[in-house]
């Protein structure tokens, strides 16, 4: 077993760092933290130095100040990368890390080497943007733990619940803890922001990969493609019968997509654009 002590950067950011390589940053999902990240770790610390973090609001990383956009989340793994005396990154983000890896890809360019959005949200329809916005609403009057159980029944199949009651207990605990006000301004960002500077996305010009899986029913295959077509080059993969989260249900799986598309962009510029089933 891979044990590791988180650290902290000026900021207070709390992080995990492994390995030895090209530096690959995972960024998790709202209501999350780096724990979640586990399987990957493990899976990409032999051949990329890796690093997960807390974003602001998450376990043990600072609130984000009242107020903070999008920027100020690519602003703190700015700091965390500093910190590091790391010029460059692959960003590889999670459903509202892949928001905070978009943004970051935006603002920071020079600093990105490489993006992965993973089950993340774009173009949401009307319908959609109802439901999360509810969603904000019952957050913003019953805290973190509202959502929680039917966000694990999106989230997960019902075989991998069934088999993981543990597991899935520590997630459900997970996510009643976090802090009410963190997890508020970040569950926000993430109900309105899937549009976020969709008119600049053009301008992200490193390897880029955008994957979902097929039966992720709020991080759709479409939402996958549409947000491919607008940033030069990008590959799409949709993994055949996963939920939204596939990185901890299916580790290999999602290992060995990361490990694909990372070595074949250590030796081009910018992979050949397509769409993988």
């Amino acid at each position: 077993m891979m044990l590791l002590t988180a650290e902290r950067t000026p900021a207070g950011t709390s992080y995990l760092a492994t390995g030895q390589g090209q530096p690959v940053v995972l960024i998790h999902g709202v209501g999350l933290n780096k724990e979640m990240w586990g399987g990957q770790i493990v899976g990409l610390a032999p051949h990329y130095r890796v690093i997960a973090y807390d974003m602001l609001g998450h376990g043990a990383s600072p609130r984000p100040a009242t107020g903070t956009d999008l920027l100020g989340y690519a602003e703190q793994l700015r700091e965390l990368l500093e910190h590091l005396h790391l010029p460059q990154a692959t960003i590889i983000g999670f459903s509202m890390g892949g928001l905070i890896a978009r943004a970051f890809a935006l603002h920071y360019p020079q600093h990105t080497q490489g993006l992965v959005v993973l089950n993340s949200v774009f173009n949401r329809s009307p319908e959609q943007r109802a439901a999360v916005i509810e969603r904000t609403r019952q957050v913003a009057q019953y805290g973190p733990n509202a959502n929680a159980e039917a966000a694990l029944t999106r989230w997960f199949s019902h075989e991998y619940q069934a088999a993981n009651p543990a597991q899935i207990a520590a997630l459900r605990q997970t996510l009643a803890s976090n802090d009410p006000e963190g997890y508020l301004t970040t569950y926000e960002l993430f109900a309105t922001q899937d549009m976020y500077q969709v008119d600049q996305l053009d301008s992200i010009r490193v390897p880029t990969l955008i994957s979902t899986g097929e039966l992720d029913p709020g991080s759709t295959p479409q939402m996958a493609k549409e947000l491919a077509e607008l940033i030069p080059g990008a590959q799409v993969a949709v993994l055949a019968e996963q939920r939204h989260m596939m990185p901890v249900e299916s580790p290999r799986l999602v290992n060995q997509v990361l490990l694909d598309f990372l070595n074949r962009a250590q030796t081009s510029e910018n992979p050949a654009k397509g769409i993988v089933a």
